[in-house]
């Protein structure tokens, strides 16, 4: 009885078939290659040219979504809360007024607690000093940048003080208390008399000690300040 024959593939078999796979693979490149244009490939790359950006399609023509989905519109009372800005010429500041008696004690509740009991010894920034001669040596010196020293407008500091104070409810104080501090703080400047009554007549025509030290910005592309 004859066993079966069992084929072996000798060292010259296995090179030409080694060979044979290479060159087919070879070929196989080649016609993908050389595919007519537009003809489907496989795991196409994405047409990033057809992207879309949270502001519209970037580089392509897809349109953005008219929604994300996420928020709401904000109701009037929502927005007239927070567009209440004070300008330099006082338009926009609120009816009321306080007292300067009215006001230290605003401030002593509200405000010492940073800025110490007469605008200097606390904390956080000094609010009360005026330089000799209220002299302005801010450009070369490191004097404190008090409100009497430095501040332009009393109309803007109504506006500052209403907006971002007390540093830990900032915004919570009522217009009438906003003008005491304001008061408070005017006083400690030597600004008003301890008898004045502050309110946005008063702010809007004091005068600042350093308000001529600022000019409007009108450059036109370089350093220079006309």
């Amino acid at each position: 009885m004859r066993g079966r024959r069992h084929a072996r593939m000798g060292p010259a078999t296995a090179i030409r078939v080694v060979l044979a796979t290479i060159v087919i693979g070879a070929v196989a490149v080649g016609c993908a290659a050389a595919a007519p244009e537009g003809a489907p490939t496989e795991a196409a790359a994405p047409d990033a040219s057809t992207s879309t950006g949270p502001s519209g399609p970037v580089g392509g023509t897809r349109p953005a979504p008219g929604s994300f989905g996420f928020g709401r519109p904000a109701m009037p009372a929502e927005i007239a809360a927070w567009d209440r800005d004070v300008g330099p010429d006082g338009v926009g500041l609120p009816p009321g007024s306080a007292t300067v008696t009215e006001g230290l004690e605003v401030y002593a509740a509200r405000c010492a607690v940073c800025h110490g009991v007469d605008g200097t010894g606390g904390p956080n920034d000094v609010l009360a000093g005026r330089l000799p001669d209220d002299g302005f040596p801010f450009a070369t010196d490191a004097a404190p940048y008090t409100v009497g020293s430095y501040w332009p407008y009393a109309t803007t500091l109504f506006d500052y003080v209403r907006k971002a104070m007390p540093f830990d409810a900032p915004g919570s104080m009522s217009d009438l208390e906003v003008y005491g501090a304001v008061a408070a703080v005017l006083l400690f400047n030597d600004l008003v008399d301890d008898d004045a009554v502050v309110d946005a007549d008063l702010i809007a025509s004091l005068r600042m000690p350093s308000r001529d030290r600022f000019v409007p910005d009108d450059r036109t592309g370089g350093p220079v300040v006309r």
